[in-house]
């Protein structure tokens, strides 16, 4: 580990004296990239130096308590030892973290697909509760949002609907959102006042880039036809609606909401890019990983991930068997207490795995 940190930090400062060369003062493309990189290496820099400096004063603190024989000096000594090997422990554990690798996805928009599952029209409405969830969320964050396709249900629902995230670390907060989320209430339709289950699949997916992944034309059947309205309706003349299907895997995407035909043309390709990067992403997870699967992370869609019980105001997240009795204010947004707490866990599975 202190080959590594002390690596980062010979990079850290090269990166400082290339920024200084006066050469490079004028390619402003270089030098945001070389500021860029410093900026991702400032927090393990500055805590491997806090490391080295507490480690040095150990040292100078043990040395004093060698050599000391007043008993007062000696029992600040000693307490001072106390403090920095306690202090030390907690900055090993804050490098090994930050020395984990990261997921290249992690700073990327994301792609989120909700739809409906088990339920009929109350799954339709539990797929709009989590839209509106997950754009509270996106709002108090400071990201954007923005819905690609929709097919409503006509009683305010969705069968299923498609929208971008965009904002700084997107990725590394949502993906842990992929599975399948089941609701437990009471139906406004429910004359006798049962319970109904629900189910609702999400997934998220990063938006990735042309260069991420090989995406050949001709291996793309397009297709155009006019959007349609909740009903079934035609709401436009013109064939703006796109349909791509990839042929070699089958996979088949639809956009209408754009409104011409290539803005949903380019919006169809993010979300195929994005759909065929995540199945070579899972074919690598199961190469690397053999027959163990990770509950954190993998939005394994057969996994029940998290329960809205209505009755008891409670939210369950069953990976990490956290429950929350506030409901309503999860509902508004407030899903970071589920997050964090599932990106602890990652994290620890990945030391307790030697990734570091």
């Amino acid at each position: 580990m202190l080959e590594k940190l002390a690596g980062i930090e010979a990079r850290y400062e090269e990166l400082e004296r290339l920024m200084s060369d006066p050469e490079l003062i004028s390619d402003y493309h270089k030098i945001a990239e070389y500021a860029k990189e410093r900026a991702n290496l400032a927090e393990i820099v500055e805590r491997y130096r806090a490391y080295k400096r507490e480690l040095q004063q150990l040292e100078d603190a043990r040395l004093l308590l060698e050599h000391e024989t007043d008993p007062e000096l000696r029992a600040l000594a000693e307490d001072e030892i106390n403090g920095l090997e306690a202090s030390i422990a907690r900055l090993e554990e804050q490098l090994r973290l930050l020395l984990l690798p990261k997921d290249p996805r992690d700073d990327k928009n994301v792609i989120m697909e909700i739809r409906a599952g088990a339920g009929g029209d109350e799954a339709g409405l539990f797929v709009a509760d989590l839209f509106r969830m997950y754009s509270y969320y996106a709002e108090k964050r400071g990201w954007k949002i923005d819905v690609i396709d929709q097919s409503e249900t006509g009683i305010g629902g969705f069968k299923q609907i498609i929208f971008e995230v965009r904002g700084q670390g997107a990725y590394s907060r949502l993906k842990y959102e992929s599975g399948v989320h089941r609701v437990q209430r009471v139906p406004e339709t429910e004359a006798q006042g049962r319970i109904h289950t629900s189910t609702a699949t999400v997934a998220v997916l990063a938006e990735m880039d042309e260069v991420d992944v090989q995406l050949r034309d001709e291996d793309i059947q397009m297709d155009f036809f006019r959007a349609s309205g909740a009903g079934g309706q035609h709401v436009q003349k013109n064939s703006t609606a796109v349909r791509l299907t990839h042929i070699p895997t089958g996979i088949v995407v639809e956009v209408q909401d754009e409104r011409s035909q290539l803005q949903n043309r380019l919006r169809a390709r993010q979300i195929l890019l994005a759909r065929l990067y995540e199945i070579e992403a899972e074919k690598q997870r199961a190469e690397q990983e053999g027959e163990r699967r990770s509950q954190v992370g993998t939005g394994e869609r057969a996994e029940k991930i998290r329960t809205y019980n209505y009755p008891q105001n409670r939210v369950t997240d069953h990976r990490i068997n956290l429950s929350i009795y506030n409901l309503p204010a999860v509902m508004n947004g407030e899903i970071d207490e589920f997050i964090d707490e599932l990106a602890t866990r990652d994290q620890a599975e990945k030391l307790a795995s030697g990734v570091v």
